[in-house]
């Protein structure tokens, strides 16, 4: 376990397993549904995963996941997977709905950021055009807009950073 400080908010991280993948998608699917719906898209990825798809993913030796437990319910996780040698890829930052908005989120991300290999020298991550707090968070985290894709009747934004040094 780990304990950082961002944002006035102190959290106790902890690496996921397979194990606990069950939570992490019922976490996933609880964080989702507010991005879903100003997107008017209720078949996003992170709500239509299965079980046995997350599974594989938290089992990928290229993928690490990070938690929050607060009083031992999960109530924040993260996924950051290797791309290549030097670039990671962000993916799945949720935060259960009643604690978003606290700090805890921007502090999970920023502890995933201090613990990837010291080799990996870019971080990637995208979210849909319409998650204005998120694209304010990542913005205020140093993310910056590389490029966007069409994903149906909106956009995906896709932003990119320096990664912190070891």
């Amino acid at each position: 376990m780990h304990a950082s400080g961002v944002v006035g908010v102190k959290i106790e991280t902890l690496q996921l397993t397979v194990a606990d993948a069950g939570e992490v998608l019922t976490l996933q699917r609880a964080a989702y549904v507010t991005e879903a719906l100003s997107h008017n898209d209720l078949a996003l990825p992170a709500l239509t995963q299965t079980l046995d798809e997350l599974r594989a993913e938290l089992a990928d030796p290229s993928c690490v996941t990070w938690g929050v437990r607060e009083s031992g319910r999960l109530v924040a996780s993260v996924r950051v997977r290797r791309v290549d040698a030097v670039v990671a890829e962000i993916r799945r930052l949720a935060v259960v709905p009643d604690r978003q908005g606290n700090g805890l989120g921007s502090a999970l991300l920023a502890t995933a950021e201090q613990r990837l290999p010291s080799e990996i020298t870019t971080v990637r991550l995208f979210t849909g055009e319409h998650s204005e707090a998120n694209l304010r968070l990542y913005s205020r985290l140093g993310y910056r807009e590389t490029h966007r894709t069409s994903n149906g009747a909106y956009q995906l934004v896709h932003l990119a950073k320096t990664a912190p040094s070891s």
